[in-house]
């Protein structure tokens, strides 16, 4: 299979993008599995803090990650929580692909090169017309 699939994968990184940079807004606000867990037992008020009750989150403690650059689902910094909420999914986002992407493309140039040496084995057009005319 020669012809890549760029459409397929800039339109997932499209939507990709469009949910972590708003969908995530409307998520974010609530508290995931985890959290809602570790507070049954407790009392809570509207901010969040816990008023009374016995409960695994009251030995809660300061991750030594919670003041970096995209703590707590926003970018720090940023007053406005909508921005900072959908800014923060969107790095989220590209730094997930960044990352993905240059690990498939470290993966397929390692296996690029075959036994015969460099060009024979890659799936080009050149490669396997030169090795057809070798015959």
């Amino acid at each position: 299979m020669n012809k890549r699939p760029w459409g397929f994968v800039v339109g997932g990184l499209l939507v990709a993008l469009l949910l972590a940079g708003v969908v995530s807004n409307y998520a974010s606000a609530h508290p995931d599995g985890l959290d809602s867990s570790l507070l049954k037992g407790c009392t809570v008020d509207a901010e969040g803090e816990i008023t009374g009750g016995s409960c695994p989150a009251q030995r809660e403690r300061h991750h030594e990650l919670g003041d970096s650059p995209l703590a707590d689902y926003g970018v720090r910094g940023l007053d406005n929580d909508f921005l900072s909420t959908g800014l923060s999914g969107v790095l989220g986002v590209l730094l997930t692909f960044g990352v993905g992407a240059g690990a498939f493309w470290l993966l397929r140039r390692r296996g690029s090169a075959g036994p015969d040496g460099p060009g024979e084995g890659t799936g080009d057009r050149a490669g396997t017309e030169r090795a057809a005319s070798a015959r």
